[in-house]
């Protein structure tokens, strides 16, 4: 993608199209010729000044016909002061379909190449606008499945990420002088400062396993949380899921096995995005469509991140229950006990769950939860708990501003690695040259995180996820 940009006018559709939805469609050039292409299909009435910045009403033409094509709003940002810091031109047109695709069309047939997948933002990358965690951070904004995700990514595009990562490469390329120095000109200058040189490094070493803890943290905002709700049938599932979602996403009948599939609802919860699934009862299937909606359960469970056992209040736990347990306890797991509000008086409720919870079966339950679905009770508990078993395994260690994608936690794993081969030619007194080599190994890994070390099949992956218009 890299070769293909010099003297190239790119163009795209920058905004989501869907039929009869939307009041606006931007098409969106950008490059050398950007402008000229824009006075070949926009006659703006009047004496609009065409300079940067500025909006111009009028309408998009046909160059040879004349005919209107449609009635636009003209926005020009000229370079530098651009988002590609090259000429950029946006034709606000009427949303749907038609009108977009008719004036893309005739920006291509006046010389523009219709732009590869995130080939504005990688235009704004090699033009030196944005460092690549900001460039990441773009795609992350725009796919952002809650407000703290987005807020997560819009502090990466603030720079607090490539901030504290140049600061580490600064100070690895600060020790990698002082050594070099010593090599080159070791009778000219003093010895090297050892105990300064470890405490630099052992300073670098804690910051990088700072950042690093946010990885866990990234890929829990970005992907979001996958909870499964399982049990018997009739022990109130999908009264649950209804509760929880405030819809009637699932069926609810007094009818034991009335969900034969796996229903999905989409939430958020203390900014994490949540997939809830609501699976089939488990138990032995007497026809053909139960028994595979009930290994479609037996499935969801066993890949979830997070597991609601569901069990009946008034019958306890049964033999039934255990088997459930049994097949998802390897998974972090939630014991809900629903239905309380029919328990009668000859219950004590507060006692109940805590017997429940000191018997053997509960050894790996993270937290026993009370509900009466049916009543919408129990939900905000309910939530608590999952925060808190999130809390206690991902999220505890991450209390920066950003959190890391993969690229970026591999690339400081690299890092960490090379920083301890460092330590450790210290710490065995080799020669000098030898600290380089890891030095630089580390140097060049934290530069690939910001961009100043990259290569372009790098470069082609990052992007390539991003929309053609972005």
């Amino acid at each position: 993608m890299t070769k293909i940009l010099q003297g190239e006018t790119i163009a795209a559709i920058a905004t989501a199209i869907v039929p009869q939805q939307g009041s606006v469609g931007i098409v969106r050039l950008s490059g050398s010729t950007a402008v000229a292409i824009a006075h070949q299909l926009f006659h703006a009435p009047g004496q609009q000044p065409w300079e940067s910045h500025r909006i111009l009403y009028g309408q998009v033409h046909h160059p040879q016909s004349h005919q209107v094509v449609d009635e636009a709003l003209l926005l020009l940002m000229l370079a530098p002061r651009s988002y590609t810091r090259e000429d950029v031109v946006e034709f606000h047109c009427h949303g749907g379909i038609m009108a977009v695709q008719q004036v893309l069309q005739l920006c291509l047939e006046q010389g523009a190449r219709l732009a590869e997948p995130g080939e504005f933002t990688l235009r704004a990358f090699l033009n030196g606008r944005i460092d690549l965690t900001q460039a990441e951070s773009i795609a992350d904004l725009v796919g952002a499945r809650s407000p703290q995700a987005a807020q997560t990514a819009l502090a990466g595009l603030q720079g607090k990420l490539a901030q504290p990562i140049r600061q580490l490469r600064a100070t690895c390329l600060d020790i990698l002088a002082e050594i070099e120095a010593r090599i080159d000109f070791e009778e000219d200058l003093p010895p090297l400062d050892e105990a300064e040189t470890k405490a630099q490094l052992t300073q670098v070493l804690a910051t990088v396993e700072h950042i690093l803890a946010t990885a866990d943290r990234g890929e829990l905002l970005r992907t979001g949380l996958k909870v499964a709700i399982v049990g018997r049938p009739n022990v109130g599932k999908s009264s649950l899921l209804n509760a929880w979602s405030r819809s009637d996403r699932a069926i609810v009948t007094d009818l034991p096995g009335t969900t034969r599939d796996v229903v999905e609802s989409q939430l958020v919860v203390g900014g994490i995005p949540i997939q809830v699934l609501d699976t089939a009862g488990i138990r032995e299937a007497t026809d053909q469509v139960e028994r595979i909606g009930v290994e479609r359960s037996r499935q969801v469970a066993q890949s979830a991140d997070l597991v609601l056992l569901t069990i009946d209040a008034q019958a306890g736990w049964t033999d039934d229950d255990q088997m459930i347990y049994d097949q998802v306890n390897h998974r972090p797991l939630i014991l809900v006990i629903n239905k309380v509000d029919l328990l009668g008086n000859e219950k004590s409720l507060p006692s109940y769950p805590d017997a429940m919870r000191s018997s053997p079966p509960f050894g790996v339950i993270a937290q026993v939860v009370q509900t009466a679905a049916s009543q919408n009770q129990g939900i905000d508990a309910l939530e608590q708990a999952i925060l808190a078993t999130v809390q206690t395994g991902t999220l505890q260690a991450a209390n920066l501003d950003v959190a890391i994608n993969q690229r970026q936690s591999a690339a400081l794993t690299r890092a960490k690695a090379a920083l301890y081969q460092v330590q450790e030619a210290i710490a065995n007194q080799l020669p000098l040259d030898f600290w380089t080599i890891d030095l630089r190994s580390a140097i060049q890994a934290l530069g690939e995180i910001t961009g100043e070390e990259v290569t372009e099949s790098v470069l082609d992956r990052i992007f390539s996820r991003f929309c053609i218009g972005k």
